[in-house]
């Protein structure tokens, strides 16, 4: 059992659907790949990922402004842009 602050990497992922399954390591990392894949492209072009009893990604906009560098203090333009949101389902909202 994982404890908190541990690391689940892609691998953990391939590696859980080749246990769970049985199909080989090479097939797992290309559905692994694949969904992952589909997710990014979809982001890219500003649509909405919902996946029911997990959550929701949405691409919004990103403001511009002036923030500042933490090690020098130094002002910093952000420049304008998008940014991916991830909103957790009712399941994730309630772990214990």
């Amino acid at each position: 059992m994982a404890k908190l602050g541990d690391v689940l990497i892609k691998l953990d992922i391939i590696n859980e659907v080749v246990n769970k399954t049985g199909i080989t390591k090479t097939k797992a990392e290309m559905a692994v790949e694949t969904v992952f894949g589909k997710m990014k492209r979809a982001l890219e072009q500003g649509d909405r990922i919902e996946l029911r009893g997990f959550g929701v990604f949405t691409v919004k906009p990103r403001k511009t402004g002036i923030g500042r560098n933490p090690r020098t203090g130094a002002e910093v333009s952000i420049p304008p842009g998008k940014a991916v949101r991830f909103k957790p389902g009712k399941e994730l909202q309630t772990l214990h």
